[in-house]
C-alpha cells in the first residue's frame, strides 16, 4: 500500500484511468470500485437518452423495489413502528440470486401488506359508518318525545307530518336523518332554507366524539341532523343537497320499538366489526414489525445495486465484444490500491480486467482530503467556491483564522467557556450522536462541532486577554496602576502608573470613566492590524499559486505592484500604529498624532505633516506615495502588453505556417508528435481588447478593495465593543441588582435573577451574538481574504461511493 498524499495545502494529483471490464464481471468489479471510494466515473454516454442505455431494465426493477420500500416505510411511520437501524457490514458482494430473491420477496410482501391495509381501511370505514348510524339513531330518539307509540309532541313537526299524510299526525315517516361535518351545518341550513323557501323543519345535534375522516386522514367534529318536509320530490331534492355537502344519510325507523331493535342490531354489528378489525390490525402490525427489522438492510442492498447499475450506464458498453469500457478520475496515489483490488478479484476469473492510465489535457476535479476535524472547515470554504485544480486550498489556514477572527469579536472568557462545554459534549459523544437521527439545525451544529470547539477555546483566550468574564474583570497579577489613598468627596481621581500588567488588559481600567475610550482606541487599532496581517498573508498565497503554475507575468504584472501598493499605504499605517504604541508620549511631553488624519494628509497634502510621528516622516511618505502611484499603471499595462506581444507572435507563426505548401504541411503533421484531443472542454479565445478590459477591472477592483477591505476589518472592533457593552448592561439589569437585599427576599432575588441572567446570556449573548460574530468572520474569509488569491471555478471530486445513499430516507 503506497503512502497517501496529504492533499490539504493543495489538491491531490489526479489521473484519468480507463477500465476494460468483461461483461460477466462488470457488476462485481463496479461494486468493488464503489467500496474503495476512489473513482469519479465520467459519463461516456452523455449524448444517449437515459431510457436508451444498456441497463435500463435492471434499474426499472430496482426502482419498483424502492417504491415498495417507500410504501412499507409510509405504513410504518403511520403506525409509529420504528425501523431498526444497525451499522450493517457489507463486505461481500451480494449474489444476483440474492437480489432476485429480494425482489420477489418484496413483491410478495407488498401484496400481503396492501391486502391487509385495504382490509383494515374497509373495516375502519364500516366501523365509522356504524358509529355514525348509532349516533343518528340516538339523535332521533332524543328528538322525539314519545308518549305511547310514535306520537309526536312537537306541533310544528306534527303539522308537517299531517300535511304529508293528508290527515292526522300519527308517524314520523317524513324525516331525513344523517351526519355532516360541523363546519358545513350552517351552509346546509342556508341552502335548504333558500331552496325550500322555509317549508321544512331542521334539527341538529353535536356528536359526542370526533369521527375519523379517511379522505383527509384526520379526526373531524360532526353533527347529526333531522329534516322534516313533505312531498317525495322535495325529499329527493333534500337528499341530493345533503350528499353534495358530503353528508352521510341513514334510514332510521319511524317507531320507538323499531328503533330499539335497529339500535341493538347496530351495536351487535359494531361489536363483531371491532373484533374482526382488531384481528386485522394485529395481523398487519405483526407483518410490519417483521418488515421493520430488516427494511433498512434490504434498502441498503437495493440502493447499492441501483448505484452500481447507474455507474454501469455511464460506461461504454460494447455488446459485440461483451466488454464494458469505463473512464474515471482517481487520485494518482490510489491507482496502486485500485489495481491491487481488481487483480485480487481477477485471480478467480478467466478474463482479466485491463487498467490504463490515460494522457489527457482535460482539467481534473479538485480533491482535498479531509478528516472529521478538517471536514467542516473545508465545507466553509467550498460553500464559497471549489478551488481550481492544484491551487492553494483556503481550507487549511481557515482552521486557525476562522475561529480566531470569531474570538476577537466574541472575546469573553465566560461565554467562550459555555461554547466550549457545548462543543465538547458533541465531540465526546460523537459516536452516539452519529448513530442518532438528527434534525437539520442540530445536524449543522454536530457537523461543525470541531469548529465550535475551537471557537470556544479561542474566545476563552481572547477573553483572558481582554480580562473579561461575563463583563467582570479578574485581578490575577499586580495592577500597573495605583489609586490615591487620600481624596476628598467630589474630587476627580487619577490613577498613578507604577508598572506594566503581566498579560492582557489591566483590571484597573474596569469601571473607570475613560474605560470605553481606552478600549475603543485599542480595539480599533487592533482590528486594523489583524486585517493587515490577514490580507497580507492571504495575498502571499497568490505568489505561491503563480510560482506553482509558472506564471512569471502574473508575478511581475500583478503580484509585485499589488504588494507594493498595499504595503506602501496600509502596511505603513500598521507600522505607524505599532510605533505609536511603543512611544512614551507622556515622558516626551508631546501630543500623540492622529493616524487617520496623517493618512489623509499623505494623499491630499503630500509633504505636509502637521503632527510628526517621527523624524523624516514627510520624505518617507512622499516616497511611499510615489511608489503607490507608479504601481497603478504598472498593474494596468504590463500584463496586457506582454500578452499582446504573445498574441502577435502566435498570429505571425500561424500566418507563416499557413503559407507552407500542402505537402510540407502534411509532412509536419505526419512527423510531429501525436495530438491530445480535448473533446469536452471549450477554450475561449481572448483578443487584446478583452484582456485589457479584464485588467482594467482587476486594477480598479484591487485598488478600491485595499481601502474597503481594510475598513471592513473594523467590524472586529465594533462587534467586540458591542458584545462587551451588552454583557455589561445585562449584568447590571439582572443579577447586578440581586446583591443588595438580604434575608428571604435577597435569596429569592439571587436565585430568580441569576436564572434570568443565565438564560438571557445563553440566548442573546452566546447564541445570537455568537451567530452574528460567526457570520462576520465568514464574510472576512470569503471576501477580504479569499479574494486576494482564490481563483475557484474548479469541480469537486465526487467519487462513486456507497456512503450516504440512504441519508435522505432515514
Amino acid at each position: 500500500m503506497t503512502e497517501k498524499e496529504e492533499a490539504v495545502f493543495r489538491s491531490a494529483d489526479m489521473s484519468l484511468v480507463q477500465l476494460y471490464v468483461p461483461t460477466e464481471a462488470a457488476r462485481d468489479i463496479i461494486y468493488k470500485v464503489g467500496q474503495l471510494d476512489i473513482i469519479q466515473f465520467r459519463d461516456l454516454n452523455s449524448k444517449v437518452n437515459e431510457f436508451q442505455r444498456a441497463f435500463v431494465k435492471e434499474l426499472r426493477k430496482l426502482d419498483n423495489v424502492e417504491r415498495q420500500f417507500n410504501l412499507f416505510k409510509k405504513e410504518l411511520d403511520f403506525r409509529d413502528i420504528p425501523i431498526k437501524l444497525f451499522p450493517y457490514e457489507f463486505t461481500n458482494i451480494p449474489q444476483q440470486t440474492e437480489i432476485d430473491e429480494l425482489i420477489e420477496g418484496s413483491q410478495l410482501l407488498e401484496d400481503r401488506v396492501v391486502q391487509l391495509r385495504d382490509s383494515v381501511d374497509t373495516l375502519n370505514q364500516k366501523e365509522v359508518d356504524m358509529k355514525q348510524f348509532k349516533y343518528t339513531i340516538q339523535a332521533v330518539n332524543n328528538f322525539f318525545a314519545v308518549q305511547g307509540d310514535g306520537i309526536i309532541e312537537n306541533e310544528e313537526v306534527a303539522l308537517l307530518s299531517q300535511l304529508e299524510s293528508g290527515g292526522e299526525a300519527h308517524s314520523a315517516s317524513s324525516f331525513i336523518s344523517g351526519v355532516i361535518n360541523r363546519d358545513k351545518v350552517g351552509t346546509l341550513q342556508q341552502i335548504l332554507w333558500r331552496v325550500l323557501r322555509g317549508n321544512l323543519y331542521y334539527h341538529s345535534e353535536e356528536l359526542p366524539e370526533e369521527i375519523f375522516d379517511s379522505k383527509h386522514n384526520e379526526y373531524v367534529a360532526k353533527n347529526s341532523f333531522i329534516i322534516f318536509s313533505h312531498g317525495s320530490l322535495i325529499q329527493e331534492r333534500i337528499r341530493k343537497i345533503c350528499e353534495s355537502l358530503d353528508a352521510d344519510l341513514y334510514d332510521v325507523e319511524t317507531t320507538t320499538e323499531a328503533r330499539k331493535i335497529q339500535l341493538t342490531k347496530v351495536n351487535t354489528k359494531a361489536s363483531d366489526l371491532a373484533t374482526v378489525l382488531g384481528e386485522s390490525e394485529n395481523a398487519l402490525n405483526s407483518e410490519l414489525i417483521a418488515i421493520s427489522r430488516d427494511l433498512a438492510k434490504w434498502w441498503e442492498i437495493i440502493a447499492r445495486e441501483k448505484a452500481v447499475y447507474r455507474a454501469m450506464n455511464s460506461c461504454d458498453y460494447d455488446n459485440s465484444r461483451k466488454t464494458l469500457v469505463a473512464e474515471g478520475w482517481t487520485p494518482t496515489d490510489s491507482i496502486t490500491e485500485l489495481t491491487t483490488t481488481i487483480q485480487e478479484y481477477d485471480a478467480s476469473q478467466s478474463v482479466p480486467t485491463i487498467i490504463n492510465v490515460l494522457d489527457t489535457n482535460k482539467t481534473p476535479p479538485t480533491y482535498n482530503r479531509t478528516n472529521k476535524f478538517t471536514f467542516a472547515f473545508q465545507s466553509i470554504c467550498d460553500a464559497y467556491g471549489v478551488p481550481k485544480y492544484k491551487e492553494i486550498n483556503p481550507g487549511l489556514p481557515t482552521i486557525v483564522t476562522f475561529p480566531f477572527m470569531f474570538a476577537i469579536m466574541f472575546g469573553d472568557l465566560g461565554h467562550g467557556f459555555i461554547v466550549t462545554l457545548a462543543a465538547a459534549a458533541l465531540v465526546l459523544n460523537e459516536k452516539k450522536l452519529n448513530a442518532m437521527k438528527k434534525d437539520e439545525i442540530f445536524d449543522m451544529a454536530y457537523t461543525g462541532r470541531y469548529v465550535l470547539l475551537l471557537m470556544g477555546l479561542f474566545s476563552m483566550y481572547t477573553g483572558f486577554i481582554y480580562n473579561d468574564v461575563f463583563s467582570r474583570s479578574m485581578t490575577l497579577f499586580k495592577s500597573g496602576w495605583e489609586w490615591p489613598e487620600k481624596f476628598t468627596v467630589g474630587e476627580t481621581l487619577y490613577a498613578k502608573y507604577v508598572g506594566t500588567y503581566a498579560i492582557g488588559l489591566d483590571p484597573a481600567w474596569h469601571g473607570t470613566e475613560n474605560a470605553l475610550l481606552f478600549s475603543n482606541s485599542y480595539k480599533m487599532k487592533l482590528s486594523i492590524l489583524m486585517g493587515y496581517i490577514h490580507m497580507t498573508y492571504s495575498y502571499l498565497f497568490s505568489l505561491a499559486n503563480y510560482t506553482y503554475f509558472n506564471s512569471i507575468i502574473d508575478i511581475v504584472g500583478n503580484f509585485i505592484p499589488g504588494l507594493l501598493f498595499m504595503q506602501g499605504i496600509f502596511g505603513y499605517l500598521s507600522l505607524c500604529i505599532v510605533y505609536k504604541w511603543s512611544v512614551d508620549w507622556f515622558a516626551s511631553g508631546r501630543q500623540p498624532p492622529g493616524l487617520l488624519n496623517m493618512l489623509i494628509n499623505m494623499f491630499l497634502a503630500p509633504g505636509d505633516v502637521p503632527e510628526p510621528l517621527y523624524s523624516g516622516q514627510s520624505t518617507i511618505q512622499i516616497f511611499l506615495l510615489l511608489i503607490a502611484l507608479i504601481c497603478v499603471p504598472w498593474l494596468l499595462l504590463v500584463k496586457p502588453l506582454y500578452l499582446k506581444r504573445q498574441l502577435d507572435r502566435e498570429a505571425k507563426e500561424h500566418a507563416e505556417y499557413s503559407q507552407l505548401p500542402n505537402d510540407e504541411e502534411n509532412g509536419v503533421a505526419q512527423n510531429g508528435e501525436h495530438e491530445e484531443v480535448d473533446d469536452d472542454e471549450d477554450h475561449e479565445e481572448h483578443g487584446f481588447g478583452d484582456i485589457m478590459i479584464h485588467q482594467v477591472i482587476h486594477t480598479i477592483e484591487f485598488c478600491l478593495n485595499c481601502v474597503s477591505h481594510t475598513a471592513s476589518y473594523l467590524r472586529l472592533w465594533a462587534l467586540s465593543l458591542a458584545h462587551a457593552q451588552l454583557s455589561t448592561v445585562l449584568w447590571s439589569m439582572t443579577i447586578g441588582n440581586a446583591f443588595g437585599p438580604t434575608g428571604i427576599v435577597g435569596t429569592f432575588m439571587i436565585v430568580f435573577l441569576f436564572a434570568m441572567w443565565f438564560v438571557l446570556s445563553v440566548c442573546i449573548l452566546v447564541v445570537m451574538e455568537g451567530t452574528s460574530a460567526m457570520l462576520h468572520s465568514l464574510r472576512l474569509h470569503w471576501v477580504e481574504s479569499m479574494s486576494k488569491y482564490f481563483e475557484g471555478g474548479g469541480s469537486a471530486f465526487e467519487p462513486f461511493t456507497f456512503k450516504g445513499l440512504l441519508d435522505t430516507v432515514f
